[in-house]
C-alpha cells in the first residue's frame, strides 16, 4: 500500500522525496560467485544495524526493500533485515552488460544498468532502496560500478587477413592492417600490443592509438623487396592484452607483393645465323626471335619489330610477326635479292629502353629446281599432323608420296628419315609413288608424337625434305595399376569413429578420361570401411576391437573412366593393434577347494584359471595373494595355489583369500577373485578326557545305593568333526571285589550301578574304561581309570591313596564294541522297573511276598548276568598286550568339533 500510496502522490511532493533521497556508490569485479558481499545499506546509513539494541527495540522493525525487481535486480541479494547486499547467482558479466559506453539508463525503471560516469570505462548497476518504517524512510539510490577484469582473449575479426605491398615500397612504408583484433574488456585488459611470430627481417608492426582510445597495427616495411624473388610472405600476427596474465589472439597475416614494371624484355642472345635457300617457297620459315621480361601481366608484355636500320628491301623480303618473333619468307628471292641480309630486331617492353638481336640471313644461290615431294594423305590430317590410333594394326596406310623432277632431267630417289615403327616403299606398279605405313603397333604411353622426314634427293645432290609428325591417339588400352597389390595396414583398437587408414593410388598410364582412377571396396569389404571414390582415402567409421576381430582381409578396386572401363583388384589387410582394455578374468568369482587337513606344504590346492582377452604383455597376467601371503602362495604361470606349511583344521578351519591377477599393460589392470578353502577332517586327534582328571582320583559309593542308580560319569571331548568325533565308551578292564556291579553308557559315559551291594562287596573298584572316536580309516582312543570306593565312610584317605599308587593287575577284556544305544537302553528301563515291583510285593504279601521278592531278585540277577555278556560284545574294543596307563590318558590336541 506504501509503494501505491508513493506513487500516487510522486508527482505532487517529488521534491521533498528527492530531497529525502541518498546515494551510496559501491565497486565490484565482475564475474564474482553467489553470496560476496557488496555493502551494507544500514551500516553505510549510519541506521541501526541488525542484532543491536536500539534495532531490536523498533517496532516495526527496520526494511529494505528494492523499490523495483527490474534488470539490475536480478544481480543482487538484498536482506530486507540487514541491509547488506549480495552477488545473486546471476553471475555479472561486465561486456554484456555495458556494450558500448553509451551514455543511457533505463527511463521509469528504478533499477538500471548504465555506462554514464565520468569515465567512458566506468559501468554503472544503479538500483532504488527503500527504507522503512516511516520514522526512518527514505529513498536510497545505490550506485554500483562494475571493475573490470581480464576474461577475454583478443580475437580477430577474420582468421586470415592478406595485405598487398609493392615491391618497390620504401624502408618505413607503413600500412595499416584493416581487420584489427577486438577485445571487450577494457583499459590495460584491452589489446595493447601486436607482434609478428616471424618477421622475415623485412617487417615489423607498429601500434597506432587515436582519441577513442583504439590500437590499430601497421605493417612497416625494414628492407627492399623484390616480388621476382619472392612474391609472398606467410605468418601470424598475434595481439596481447595488458592483463596479468595477458592473454592473446592470432590470425594468419598474408602479405603479397605486388609487381611493377622493374624488369626489361632481354634475349638470351645477341646474334642470330640462319641460312636459306635461294628457291624456298613462300611463307618459309627463316627464325623465332624470343625476348624473356620476369616481370607479371601488363609488364611483361613484349612486341617485336625492326629497327629502323634494316633497309625497306629487307622488310620486304621478311616478314616479322610482331606478337611470336616468326620471322618468315614473304616474297620470291631472284638473281637480284642480295645474299647477306642484317636484321635488326627489337624487343619492346612498357616504359623500356628495348632489346636487341642480330639476325644475319644467307641467301644460297640454287642453279636447279629441287625435286619435288608431294604428299597425299591417307590418314586423318590436319595442317600436317597425322592422327592415329594406338594399337592400329601393322601396315596400316599414313600417306602416298609423288616424288618427281620439276627439269624431269635428274633422277630422283627419296628415304625416310628419323625414327619408329614406319616404312617408307615403293608403290608398284607406279613409278615415283611411295606408301609411308606402319611397321607394328604404336603405343601412346610409350611415345605420343613422331617426327620424320620424307627426303628426295636428285643426281645432282640436291636434297628436299618433306617433314610429316604423327600425333598418336590415346586409347584405353591400360588397367589402373595399384602401386602395391597387397596393402598390410594396422590400427590401434578402439580408434576414434572415421579414422584414417591409408590413401591408396594406383595410376592409369592411359591419358584423358581414360586415365582417371576412381576407387571402391569390394564386395567382401565390411560396412564400416569407407573408401572416398575420388581421392582414394581408406577410412573407418567405427571403433574396432580386437579381441571381437583381429584381421581384416577384403579387396579394393580402381576402375578408370574410359569405354568400357577397365579395372584393377588390390588387397587390403588391416591388423588391429591390441590396447590394454580388457582386465584379467577369473572363469568363477568365487573359487571353493576342500583340501584334507595336514596337507603336505607346497602341495597342490587347486588351479585359479584367469583369462585376459588382450594379447602380447598386455595379456600377460600376474597373480598373488593379497592376503594370507605368509602362508599361502600362487604360481603366476599356471595359477597353481599351494600352502608353505601343513594345514590343521583343529587350528583354522577355513580360510577366505583374495586373490589379484594384474595384467603386463601400461597402465596395469587388474581383478580380484574370492578364494575359499575348506579343510576336511582327518581323524588325527584321539579324544580328550576331561573327567575324571586323573587316575589317581576316586569316589565314595555308598552301599545303601540302588541299582540302576548313576554314579559317575566320564566325559571325554574329540577335536575332529564329523564321525571323527563321534565318542563311544567302554570298560576294558575291572578290578574288585565285584567287578560286574558297575556298567558304562556307551554313548553318554554315564557309570550305573547294575546290581545292589552286600556286605561282601565292600572295597575299592577300578574301572579302566576306554574312549574311542569312529574316526576313519582307523579309529583313535583313549583310557582312563574310574577309582569307585563302596564303603559307608571314608575313614583312611592315606591308605586308600596308597592302593591307588599301586599298578593295578587288571586284565584287558579283547571285545568289539558296537553302539547300539536304544536296545541297551529298553533293557535297561526293565530292569530298574523290578525294584520297584519287589518294593510293592514286599509291601503287600508281607513275608510270602519277601520269599517271593527273593526268588525274583536270584531269577533277575542270573539275567544281568547274560546281559552284560551282551552289552559287553557291543561296546568293549579289544587291546593287544597291556596298556601303559600313564601314556594313554595324556593325549591333549587343540581341535574344534562340529
Amino acid at each position: 500500500h506504501l509503494l501505491l500510496f508513493l506513487l500516487f502522490v510522486g508527482p505532487f511532493n517529488c521534491f521533498a522525496s528527492y530531497s529525502r533521497a541518498t546515494e551510496l556508490f559501491y565497486s565490484l569485479n565482475e564475474g564474482l560467485p553467489a553470496g560476496v558481499l557488496i555493502g551494507s545499506l544500514a551500516r553505510d546509513l549510519r541506521l541501526p544495524t541488525a542484532g543491536s539494541q536500539q534495532a531490536a527495540s523498533l517496532q516495526p522493525p527496520l526494511s529494505f526493500t528494492l523499490a523495483s525487481h527490474g534488470l539490475g535486480g536480478q544481480y543482487v541479494q538484498l536482506d530486507n533485515r540487514s541491509g547488506e547486499l549480495h552477488t545473486s547467482a546471476v553471475e555479472i558479466d561486465r561486456e554484456a552488460l555495458c556494450v558500448e559506453s553509451s551514455g543511457a539508463t533505463i527511463f521509469g525503471a528504478s533499477a538500471a544498468v548504465s555506462s554514464s560516469s565520468p569515465s567512458p570505462e566506468s559501468c554503472l548497476l544503479l538500483l532504488d532502496v527503500l527504507v522503512l518504517p516511516q520514522e526512518y524512510f527514505r529513498l536510497v539510490k545505490v550506485k554500483i560500478a562494475i571493475r573490470d577484469v581480464n576474461d577475454n582473449a583478443p580475437r580477430f575479426p577474420v582468421p586470415h587477413i592478406r595485405l598487398s605491398v609493392p615491391e618497390n615500397a620504401p624502408v618505413n612504408t607503413r600500412l595499416a592492417i584493416e581487420h584489427p583484433a577486438l577485445d571487450p574488456d577494457m583499459g590495460t585488459n584491452g589489446v595493447q600490443t601486436y607482434r609478428l611470430r616471424d618477421n622475415y627481417g623485412v617487417f615489423t608492426l607498429d601500434v597506432e592509438e587515436n582519441e577513442n582510445g583504439e590500437r590499430t597495427p601497421y605493417l612497416i616495411v625494414m628492407g627492399a623487396l623484390d616480388r621476382e624473388t619472392q612474391d609472398e610472405y606467410v605468418t601470424v600476427i598475434v595481439a596481447e592484452d595488458g592483463g596479468t596474465p595477458p592473454l592473446v589472439g592470432s590470425a594468419t597475416l598474408t602479405i603479397g607483393i605486388s609487381d611493377i614494371n622493374d624488369n626489361c624484355p632481354q634475349f638470351n642472345d645477341s646474334q642470330l645465323n640462319v641460312t636459306l635457300y635461294g628457291n624456298s617457297s613462300l611463307g618459309t620459315h627463316v627464325a623465332t626471335v624470343h625476348a624473356v621480361d620476369v616481370d607479371l601481366g601488363s609488364n611483361a608484355q613484349i612486341t617485336y619489330s625492326y629497327s629502323q636500320k634494316v633497309p625497306q628491301p629487307s622488310r620486304d623480303l621478311f616478314h616479322l610477326n610482331e606478337s611470336t618473333g616468326a620471322i618468315t619468307l614473304s616474297t620470291k628471292v631472284d638473281g637480284d635479292t642480295p645474299r647477306l641480309h642484317r636484321l635488326i630486331i627489337l624487343g619492346n617492353g612498357p616504359g623500356c629502353i628495348p632489346a636487341v638481336i642480330t639476325v644475319l640471313v644467307t641467301i644460297i644461290k640454287v642453279m636447279m629446281r629441287p625435286p619435288e615431294v608431294v604428299p597425299r594423305f591417307i590418314a586423318n590430317e590436319v595442317e600436317g599432323v597425322v592422327y592415329l590410333k594406338e594399337l592400329e594394326p601393322i601396315n596400316t596406310p599414313i600417306a602416298f608420296f609423288t616424288i618427281k623432277d620439276p627439269d624431269e632431267k635428274y633422277k630422283v630417289s627419296c628415304y625416310l628419315d628419323g625414327d619408329g615403327p614406319f616404312r617408307l616403299s615403293p608403290y608398284k606398279p607406279y613409278n615415283n609413288e611411295y606408301l609411308l605405313e606402319t611397321t607394328k603397333p604404336l603405343d601412346f604411353e610409350t611415345q605420343q608424337l613422331y617426327e620424320i622426314s620424307v627426303v628426295a634427293w636428285n643426281s645432282e645432290g640436291f636434297h628436299v625434305k618433306k617433314v610429316v609428325k604423327v600425333q598418336v591417339l590415346d586409347d584405353n588400352d591400360n588397367s589402373p595399376v595399384f602401386s602395391e597389390q597387397l596393402i598390410e595396414l594396422s590400427i590401434e583398437e578402439n580408434n576414434v569413429p572415421n579414422a584414417f587408414l591409408t590413401k591408396l593410388h594406383a595410376t592409369d598410364a592411359d591419358s584423358g578420361e581414360r586415365g582417371q582412377v576412381s576407387y571402391f571396396l569390394g564386395p567382401d569389404a565390411p560396412s564400416y570401411f569407407a573408401l572416398d571414390k575420388t581421392t582414394g582415402v581408406l577410412t573407418v567409421s567405427t571403433q574396432l576391437d580386437r579381441e571381437e576381430k583381429e584381421k581384416y582381409r577384403y579387396t579394393v578396386k580402381a576402375v578408370d573412366s574410359g569405354f568400357p572401363p577397365r579395372e584393377s583388384i588390390a588387397t587390403v589387410t588391416i591388423t588391429v593393434l591390441d590396447k590394454n582394455d580388457n582386465s584379467p578374468r577369473f572363469i568363477n568369482k568365487d573359487f571353493s577347494f576342500f583340501v584334507p587337513e595336514n596337507f603336505p606344504g607346497f602341495g597342490e590346492i587347486g588351479v585359479i584359471s584367469v583369462t585376459d582377452a588382450d594379447a602380447g604383455q598386455n595379456g600377460w597376467v600376474a597373480l598373488s595373494v593379497l592376503n594370507g601371503s605368509d602362508i599361502f602362495v600362487i604360481d603366476t604361470g599356471k595359477g597353481v595355489l599351494r600352502a608353505k606349511v601343513s594345514l590343521d583344521r583343529e587350528q583354522q578351519s577355513s580360510y577366505v583369500l583374495w586373490i589379484e591377477a594384474v595384467d603386463g599393460g601400461d597402465p596395469a589392470l587388474s581383478s580380484t577373485a574370492k578364494i575359499t578353502i575348506l579343510l576336511l577332517d582327518i581323524n588325527d586327534n584321539p579324544p580328550l578326557v576331561l573327567f575324571p582328571q586323573s587316575n589317581m582320583s576316586y569316589l565314595l559309593v555308598l552301599p545303601s545305593t540302588l541299582p540302576g542308580s548313576p554314579i559317575t560319569e566320564v566325559y571325554a571331548v574329540d577335536k575332529d568333526t564329523g564321525m571323527n568325533a563321534v565318542i563311544a565308551y567302554s570298560i576294558i578292564g575291572r578290578r574288585g571285589p565285584r567287578p560286574e556291579s558297575f556298567r558304562i553308557d556307551p554313548k553318554t559315559g554315564n557309570i550305573t550301578l547294575e546290581e545292589s551291594l552286600m556286605q561282601n562287596d565292600y572295597g575299592l573298584y577300578r574301572l579302566l574304561v576306554k574312549v574311542s572316536d569312529h574316526g576313519y580309516p582307523e579309529p583313535l582312543h583313549s583310557t582312563v581309570m574310574v577309582n569307585l570306593f563302596v564303603n559307608d565312610t571314608v575313614s583312611n584317605e592315606s591308605y586308600i591313596e596308597s592302593l591307588l599308587r599301586k599298578e593295578p593287575d587288571i586284565s584287558v577284556e579283547e571285545k568289539q564294541p558296537q553302539i547300539s544305544i536304544e536296545p541297551t537302553h529298553k533293557k535297561m528301563e526293565s530292569a530298574s522297573c523290578m525294584p520297584t515291583l519287589v518294593a510293592l510285593s514286599i509291601i503287600s504279601l508281607g513275608s510270602i511276598a519277601l520269599v517271593t521278592g527273593m526268588g525274583i531278585y536270584i531269577c533277575l540277577r542270573k539275567g544281568k548276568k547274560h546281559h552284560r555278556a551282551d552289552e559287553n560284545l557291543e561296546v568293549q574294543i579289544p587291546l593287544n598286550g597291556r596298556i601303559n596307563l600313564h601314556m594313554l590318558e595324556k593325549k591333549p590336541v587343540e581341535i574344534s568339533n562340529i
